[in-house]
């Protein structure tokens, strides 16, 4: 099978996903600033999402401009990255109606972990159908940035029990890791195609 009408299918999903995002932002109550600093954490949030989405957005169209099979398995992790991040959305809203607090805050690590561990997921099972000599593999290597990430959120959903704030800065520096760009998978693609002409 060709990826086109995965990659599609996930375009749309993660629009979706964004969209519902921004639909679940309130506006201040009011037009004073104590009504802007009290949705100052659900924005923060939602920018944190966003970002987030984004990147997986971003590198699973990457990761799939590298790919030139898939079969069921990859379908199947694809739909696994997807429910994860369809919760988004859901643990954002719970921020703003519990506020910052351990379990809304574990929560979202959670589901931040599931979705890093789905991408994962997914990679080795594009990795399997197009086998370890692909450009993806090669492109990869042992992905060492998709691992710190899962372990990041690891360390970070049980730390927001003790403090939510120290998660929320782990969460952060897991989007600085992938906010710098990462071109292994750019230059192995420009490679391959400078080595047929």
């Amino acid at each position: 099978m060709k990826s086109e009408r995965l990659e599609a299918f996930t375009d749309g999903v993660v629009a979706i996903i964004i969209t519902i995002m921004v639909l679940e932002l309130h506006v201040p109550e009011s037009a004073s600033l104590a009504a802007l600093r009290a949705a100052v954490p659900v924005l923060l949030a939602y920018v944190l999402s966003y970002v987030n989405v984004g990147l997986y957005w971003n590198n699973h169209h990457h990761l799939l401009q590298a790919t030139e099979h898939i079969d069921g398995r990859v379908l199947w992790a694809n739909l696994f990255l997807l429910f994860w991040l369809s919760l988004v959305p859901f643990v954002i809203r719970w921020i703003d109606a519990a506020g910052v607090v351990p379990l809304p805050v574990a929560a979202y690590g959670f589901v931040l972990g599931m979705a890093a561990l789905g991408y994962l997921l997914m990679e080795r099972a594009i990795i399997a159908v197009n086998g370890r000599d692909s450009t993806l593999a090669q492109a990869l290597g042992r992905d060492r940035k998709g691992k710190l990430s899962i372990a990041a959120y690891l360390v970070a959903t049980p730390i927001s029990f003790l403090s939510p704030a120290v998660a929320i800065l782990l969460y952060i520096a897991v989007i600085a890791v992938w906010l710098i760009p990462d071109r292994r998978i750019e230059r192995k693609l420009l490679e391959e195609e400078e080595a047929t002409n």
